[in-house]
């Protein structure tokens, strides 16, 4: 994870590690010798500022990145929101799918995880680093929409198939809690979305779901079908 914050251009604060991790890891020390701030600290304190039962020994620190939300919108590539989303492992993917499919950036529900837990930053693979992001909440983002000539749609297991969507930019893809749904996020959405499922199971996570219809709105792009 340091070596995709570092080769996303992000700048490093301080920097802390045990000894036998300075000493087996050459991309710390460069930095070190760059000028950023390291400390060599004893195993039982990196165990105890990291959240990972077993500590890699390094811990980094860095400013976060948010924009106001009204600069997300208006782009040709998908955006991505999370409305009120608070599985940081499902949020992490969502991310690295957003990234991966080409989405311009991702809005977090203000009620949801924030943008910067560990577990996001770990899940998304270094695409938190890469993406535009903002925290807002319905109202914002409608205003922003609304400026930017965004056309929002949102997951729901009552919509019509994704398959049928025109995925014509500007658009933004919501996607909901797995339990609550899109809750108040739902009166943005101009139309809801579901992902057919003729198999037996009774839903998909919240991370598979948003991860297909990212795909089908990129597919389109590549299959030539958006225009």
């Amino acid at each position: 994870m340091l070596e995709e914050a570092v080769s996303s251009g992000l700048s490093l604060t301080e920097l802390y590690a045990t000894q036998s991790a300075y000493d087996s890891t050459p991309l710390v020390r460069e930095l070190a010798a760059a000028g950023t701030p390291t400390f060599i600290v004893p195993d039982g304190a990196v165990a105890a500022i990291s959240d990972l039962t077993t500590a890699s020994g390094i811990v980094a620190t860095a400013p976060t990145h948010l924009r106001p939300v009204e600069k997300l919108f208006g782009f040709g590539s998908p955006l991505l929101i999370l409305a009120d989303l608070n599985d940081p492992a499902n949020a992490g993917t969502l991310v690295r799918s957003a990234e991966a499919f080409g989405c311009a950036g991702v809005v977090f529900g203000r009620l949801g995880v924030d943008p910067y837990h560990p577990k996001v930053v770990r899940g998304s693979m270094g695409g938190i680093f890469r993406l535009a992001l903002a925290v807002a909440d319905p109202k914002a983002v409608g205003a922003a929409a609304l400026s930017g000539g965004t056309r929002i749609v949102g997951l729901s297991a009552s919509g019509f198939p994704l398959v049928d969507e025109d995925w014509k930019p500007p658009v933004a893809l919501v996607v909901g809690h797995e339990r609550a749904g899109l809750g108040r996020w739902e009166s943005l959405c101009e139309r809801l979305l579901a992902v057919p499922m003729p198999g037996r199971a009774e839903s998909l996570s919240a991370a598979v779901a948003g991860s297909i219809a990212l795909y089908e709105a990129s597919g389109q792009a590549v299959r030539g079908l958006v225009k």
